[in-house]
């Protein structure tokens, strides 16, 4: 048990310094302050450690601690004097600690900024990335307590240590004094050091998933001894799938004489297996799991699966529940899937692991899938088996309270047999991380994601997270900026999925359309239009055609340059009897299969009426099929070296000699649309696998079906294409903002009105802070009566408008509140006249005069921080559009210019920016800028909770910003930019 800690006499015990954190190698600890209760324990870890570590720790032999050290190690007041333990099971395995000091290295307090700093590991659990860890985190600490740089004393044969302070990615000096390495390091956090942060939580969080998926051994505790029940199935099911490893049965219920059940060995404990077991499958009642949590912990269990019940959707008493079961698991350095999980699955030949309740093992494939219900999860399973789509891990993650869709990104980037990552969402506790763990992911394989529970506000019951208040319009567009493939249903994430895990993706929106059946050619043409692809007109091949007759044709298509993939349609063939054959399937699909084998790389996808056999023989393997191809992830990387993380994978489409540019004015529509946001440069192709992989085609009962997935696999092939170069801030917004000048404004702000909640700046104040960012509002003056109104006219210089700024009223021309291009004194005293005779007292409407600007596209820009997710721009035209019908674009902060680009392009009404219908074309330049600028200023000012620039007025040349919000708050705290740490809900 973790101790009580004792507050200190100087400062309270900050048990927010309290975390979970995965090691290296997988497996979890707990770092925490140390207090004055954890002596014995600071004793016992030290007697563990090696003479050789004590040396180094100390620079002399040091056997053992005085009384007096261990006084001095105990005792901290978490301000000058801070040390933190790294524990597993309660016991200590590492800890640091820092003394504050001034310039000439004594004991000091604030406001010297400097700390010594010292480390010490036992030597079983060194190795394992303990001291990067405590690093990590004892530099968290030491920002937050004022102390800017850490001063380390190292000897010079101590290199593990030498080695973890030159990896930390910190700004560091090193030299050389009095016989040891004397280290100073900048606490700074700088991009590398985040990237050495990241990095490493990558791997750890990857190699902790790939422990559950690959266990060398595996117990079903709670396996009854008749049939039937949740433990008998999950062993059975093990056993079925030939699981290549050492299968047991633990149950304490057992008669001592049984020795084995359904072949493995039966067992009453833990304890009385002669292996270390690396797996536990949890299948007893809840009140008796922590029980079995503690046998797994004291024996060495890895991880856990709890397909047990009862826990947090059960109510507020299981949720509290749920939490203990993961401090309970997390203190021994266990990691869990569940409680109330379906189970795991790993296809590998060397693992063959069915811990599920799923009855058959899907057969070996190229998908991942993740699913936080177990129900989804078996209405996957049973789809991609009946299209002939195999796995290559399933976790069913149930309440998800330890691992959850993030630990399968990570695994998923690293696992090279997983070329596409499914997964069925129902919350997402750490947005910010998804987001970017998908971006990474989604730069080298499909990810399609399927989000439930989007308009209920609130998270399914059993999923202890943060409830994120955005919109799920804006989470959808949040996840197509990090190249998530978003669907609305499981159908479509099988539709998707099963295409680009057998296909190559396609290099444009062109699309040959070939078959025996007009009709559905047509049908298919249609559909292609409405998802936004460019179908070539459909070639008919007649009722009459053969399975040669579809080759040809087929293989003509492939080798065409002028389309990027084909759509297949095919009905039962007509006997001379008039009667419909249903054909034999097999032949048509192996005339498919040999065209494509002997054409260039495109996407082909059939859709079928009837005919009996085909599906499952296009989803056969092909032997004739073409080597898949790697992707380089690594951006600087020459093509003829490739990098270590190379995914076995064909997702990059090949080239045609055609660049994006040729094939959209090949055919482009006389209307005006927006042009294209800046292209990336195509990649280098990347040389092909040595290995063939086997090349399945996807088949589709509907035509709407396999467009709408090939609709996906386009816009996800363009968003990789763009990914492979990253977009940029330009250099000359840094000429024209004055950040210091923005920050010194709202400290002042907030600090004239100390409230928690914020406070919302007036229309002066918010131009003057949004001017410190090159954004101008043009300004406005009172006109509390004709008079005060003319004479502000008269200042601002005519045409004026007029308009009113009272709430329910504001920016609200069609209720009258709204009177423009008032030309001279008479026409705005009439007006004014007009406007209190039917919306009010001056009093009532506060009316304002602000001079008219260049006539142009009314549009709005906003920016705003959500606590979850962070800060999100949104743009859409003023009015109805965003607020009626809902067409608002949305990016995460910070945006490049290849994002503001992009914002002002993706939503719907985007053509009247670029002449619809004659009208002139307005400065998307300038408007581009604007988002920039405002990007700028909500990343570098966490303050400005939210800005609302409205209406923006875009003309042919500039544009005029004549309203602005802005509110200034306390930022919320942010859970990715600190050391690592396992989310405790």
């Amino acid at each position: 048990m973790e101790p009580k800690p004792e507050q200190s006499p100087h400062h309270a015990y900050p048990d927010h310094w309290e975390a979970d954190v995965v090691l290296r190698d997988g497996g979890t600890a707990r770092i925490r302050p140390i207090t004055t209760d954890d002596a014995e324990r600071l004793v016992s870890f030290y007697e563990q450690v090696s003479d050789e570590s004590k040396y180094y720790r100390f620079f002399a032999p040091y056997p053992r601690l005085s009384d007096r050290d261990v006084h001095r190690f105990t005792h901290h007041d978490y301000v000058d004097r801070v040390g933190l333990a790294v524990t597993i099971g309660g016991e200590f395995i590492g800890t640091v600690r820092y003394d504050r000091i001034d310039d000439r290295g004594r004991p000091a307090s604030a406001p010297a900024d400097e700390a010594e700093v010292a480390f010490l590991v036992q030597d079983a659990h060194q190795g394992r990335g303990v001291a990067s860890a405590l690093l990590e985190h004892i530099a968290a600490v030491a920002r937050e307590r004022g102390i800017r740089r850490f001063a380390a004393e190292v000897l010079p044969a101590n290199n593990k240590m030498i080695k973890v302070f030159r990896d930390a990615g910190y700004t560091q000096r090193r030299s050389f004094e009095d016989g040891s390495v004397h280290l100073t390091l900048d606490l700074e956090p700088t991009e590398e050091s985040l990237a050495v942060q990241r990095g490493r939580e990558q791997r750890a969080e990857a190699r902790s998933v790939q422990r559950l998926l690959a266990p060398g051994s595996v117990a079903v505790i709670g396996a009854g001894r008749t049939p039937g029940g949740v433990g008998r199935t999950v062993l059975r099911n093990l056993l079925a799938a030939g699981y290549t490893g050492h299968a047991y049965a633990v149950n304490r219920a057992f008669d001592e004489g049984l020795a084995t059940l359904d072949g493995v060995p039966a067992h009453r404990s833990l304890g009385e297996i002669d292996e270390q077991v690396d797996l536990a499958v949890i299948a007893v009642p809840a009140h008796q799991v922590p029980e079995a949590v503690a046998d797994c912990g004291e024996h060495g269990v890895q991880g856990l699966v709890v397909v047990s019940a009862g826990y947090a959707e059960r109510g507020a008493d299981g949720r509290e529940l749920q939490r203990e079961l993961v401090r309970q698991a997390r203190s021994y350095g266990m990691r869990i899937i569940g409680p109330n999980a379906f189970g795991i699955i790993n296809t590998a030949e060397n693992v063959r692991l069915n811990a599920s309740l799923a009855p058959e093992s899907p057969a070996r494939g190229r998908i991942g899938l993740f699913t936080q219900s177990g129900a989804i999860g078996i209405a996957l399973l049973s789809g991609l088996h009946r299209r002939g789509a195999g796995l290559s891990s399933f976790i069913s993650a149930g309440n998800r309270a330890d691992v959850s869709g993030n630990d399968f990104l990570q695994y998923s980037f690293e696992d090279p047999d997983t070329d596409v990552a499914l997964l069925y969402l129902e919350s997402l506790g750490n947005p910010r991380k998804f987001t970017r763990l998908a971006r990474r992911t989604a730069a080298v394989k499909p990810v399609v994601v399927v989000k439930g529970a989007r308009h209920s506000g609130t998270n399914p019951p059993g999923h202890a997270v943060p409830v994120s208040r955005i919109p799920d319009a804006t989470v959808s567009a949040l996840m197509r900026q990090a190249g998530v493939i978003r669907v609305d249903t499981v159908t479509e994430m099988v539709d998707a999925g099963i295409l680009l895990a057998g296909q190559p993706l396609p290099s444009g929106p062109r699309v040959a359309i070939l078959g025996n059946s007009e009709s559905l050619g047509l049908l298919t043409y249609d559909a292609c239009l409405a998802e936004g692809l460019r179908p070539r007109p459909p070639i008919d091949l007649t009722t009459a055609a053969s399975p040669q007759d579809f080759r040809d044709a087929l293989a003509e298509a492939l080798a065409d340059a002028t389309c990027d993939a084909v759509i297949v349609t095919a009905i039962p063939w007509v006997g001379e009897d008039g009667e419909a054959e249903t054909g034999d399937g097999q032949v048509l699909a192996a005339a498919l299969h040999t065209a494509v084998a002997g054409g260039s790389a495109k996407p082909v996808a059939v859709v079928h009426v009837e005919i009996g056999g085909l599906a499952e023989a296009l989803a056969a393997a092909s032997s004739t099929a073409a080597p898949r191809q790697r992707p380089t992830t690594a951006r600087t990387a020459p093509p003829e070296a490739p990098t270590d993380r190379e995914a076995a994978t064909d997702r990059r489409a090949p080239t045609d000699g055609t660049t994006d540019t040729d094939r959209t004015t090949a055919s482009a529509p006389a209307a005006p649309h927006p042009p294209a946001a800046p292209a990336a440069p195509e990649a280098t192709p990347p040389a092909p696998e040595d290995r063939p992989r086997p090349g399945r085609i996807p088949a589709y009962p509907a035509a709407e079906r396999a467009v709408r997935a090939l609709a996906e696999a386009v816009k996800y092939a363009q968003w990789r294409r763009q990914a492979a170069v990253p977009g940029k801030v330009p250099e000359l917004l840094d000429e024209t903002i004055d950040e210091a000048g923005a920050a010194a404004l709202i400290q002042a702000h907030l600090a004239a009105a100390p409230d928690p909640r914020g406070r919302q700046l007036g229309h002066d104040e918010a131009r003057e802070l949004l001017g410190r960012y090159g954004i101008d509002v043009r300004p406005t003056l009172p006109a509390p009566d004709p008079d005060a109104a003319v004479a502000a006219a008269a200042r601002l210089g005519y045409p004026v408008a007029l308009k009113t700024t009272a709430p329910h009223l504001r920016h609200r021309a069609d209720l009258g509140g709204v009177r423009l291009d008032l030309t001279d004194e008479d026409a705005l005293r009439r007006t004014y006249g007009d406007l209190t005779d039917l919306l009010g007292k001056p009093a009532e409407l506060l009316p304002v005069v602000q001079a008219m600007a260049p006539r142009g596209v009314d549009t709005v820009v906003r920016a705003s921080i959500d606590a979850a997710a962070g800060a999100v721009l949104s743009f859409g035209l003023a009015g109805a559009p965003s607020e009626l019908l809902g067409d608002t674009a949305h990016r995460l902060v910070p945006v490049t210019d290849r994002d503001a680009a992009e914002l002002i392009r993706s939503i719907r009404a985007a053509p009247v920016l670029f002449g619809w219908r004659g009208a002139a074309p307005v400065d998307t330049a300038a408007l581009e800028e604007l988002l920039l600028r405002l990007s700028r200023l909500v990343d570098d000012h966490p303050e400005v909770v939210s800005v609302a620039l409205e209406p923006v007025v875009v003309a042919p040349q500039g544009l005029t910003a004549l309203g602005a919000a802005v509110r200034l708050a306390p930022p919320p705290a942010r859970n990715d930019l600190g050391p690592r740490r396992l989310p405790s809900y």
